[in-house]
């Protein structure tokens, strides 16, 4: 009898694998279901089932050197996102969308990951559930809306705003680095000529001063102190910040870390109001799609609110979902979130649930703040470029004016 090697949610949530004896896929299906297992992968454990079950190429895509990326790129799964939004709405079903693109994958990497997905779908799981397997490809706030779009059965419409979003992302990415990237190249530099300064030619000039018997200035003596602290103590520095910088990554991976990261993150004077504005405009419209398409209010809430992405706003909106379970309006409820929701948006709100069109005013309100935040991000990114070059000149300035003033305390001395 053919063994299968399965790989599960348990009841309490957690994955579990092993393997069963079953006379066929349906049979395996039956036995697991009998355990209370959610499958999340099945394959027969024959090498001749898998290619029946066209796997085989699995190994092939995997093997064999490559230049390509380990991993699937944003621009790969954008594109993944809106050729599945384009075949859907033409009427392909799913599993026929699945295969199309996952032949269609350039990259080995990415066909891996699509057949995968595949394989799930046919099994039965649903398309969420198979890309929650893959975090390290598809974020939480993505497989929260593709559950959302099954949810309400719009998921090709869904799948339209995610791949919105993963441009809208990837152009604003592309703006801030460009903005930037003169700042950084004259950070780099000066960077480099403060190590040159320090180590080299300020310890020769200052022996070289000092044959004259005078005192150096002030703000050069400063430098000089600096120079010496940088030679003696620069490679114990940097191996401090580097083992701080992974004991911070490994605790902001932590839940409590990551709590504590993202509600100093969101009182940040300029980042923190940018973050928030872009989780409202998010949740909004996810909110409002979901009414659209017919899911119930407090469903609709408990979908969307994972759209948001910052835990502690998270929080904030899960407190506010249990006050409308109550009976309580959505606008009075959500305003004990006004780090997220400011009084005219509330108001918006309130007045969309009075009219009946609570899903328009949703949309509209979500239109309007990605409108304001797309101004406020060209704001920010235009005021921060001039603010980088001054203060670079700044530092290079000093750097030469200490160096300077020597020179003219040496003529007074040579006269």
């Amino acid at each position: 009898m053919p063994v299968f090697l399965y790989k599960a949610f348990q009841a309490d949530g957690k994955t579990a694998e092993g393997q069963l004896e079953a006379s066929g896929r349906q049979e395996a299906f039956r036995q697991m279901d009998e355990k209370g297992l959610r499958p999340i992968t099945l394959a027969e454990k024959t090498a001749a089932a898998a290619e029946k079950n066209g796997a085989a190429t699995l190994p092939a895509a995997k093997s064999g050197f490559s230049f390509g990326s380990k991993k699937v790129t944003p621009r790969m799964l954008e594109n993944f996102t809106r050729l599945l939004s384009s075949l859907l709405a033409a009427g392909v079903p799913l599993s026929r969308a699945l295969i199309i693109l996952g032949k269609e994958a350039s990259n080995p990497v990415a066909a891996s990951k699509w057949k995968a997905i595949y394989d799930s779908v046919v099994d039965g799981i649903t398309l969420a559930d198979s890309m929650a397997t893959m975090p390290e490809t598809f974020p939480r706030v993505y497989v929260a809306m593709v559950a959302a779009g099954e949810t309400g059965g719009f998921l090709d419409l869904v799948l339209a705003q995610i791949a919105d979003f993963q441009l809208r992302e990837r152009d604003l990415r592309g703006k801030v680095t460009a903005a930037m990237l003169y700042p950084v190249i004259l950070l780099v530099l000066a960077i480099a000529v403060m190590i040159v300064l320090m180590t080299f030619f300020i310890p020769r000039f200052q022996k070289m001063f000092e044959t004259f018997g005078g005192q150096l200035p002030l703000l050069t003596r400063m430098i000089i102190g600096v120079s010496h602290w940088i030679r003696s103590y620069g490679i114990f520095v940097a191996v401090g910040l580097g083992v701080a910088a992974f004991m911070v990554r490994n605790w902001i991976a932590s839940e409590h870390g990551r709590r504590k990261w993202e509600g100093f993150i969101i009182r940040v004077p300029v980042l923190g109001p940018l973050l928030s504005q872009f989780a409202m405009a998010r949740f909004c419209r996810m909110l409002g799609t979901l009414l659209n398409a017919g899911v119930p209010l407090v469903q609709a809430l408990n979908v969307a609110r994972r759209s948001i992405g910052n835990q502690i706003l998270v929080d904030a909106v899960s407190n506010s979902i249990e006050r409308v379970k109550e009976g309580a309006q959505l606008g009075a409820s959500l305003a004990d979130c006004r780090s997220l929701f400011p009084g005219s948006v509330l108001e918006m709100i309130s007045v969309g649930e009075e009219s009946g069109k609570l899903d328009q005013e949703l949309i509209r309100i979500a239109a309007v703040t990605e409108g304001d935040l797309d101004r406020n991000l060209k704001t920010a990114v235009a005021f921060l470029e001039p603010a980088m070059l001054f203060f670079i000149a700044a530092f290079i300035g000093t750097i030469f004016i200490g160096m300077l003033l020597p020179i003219f305390t040496m003529q007074e001395y040579i006269k």
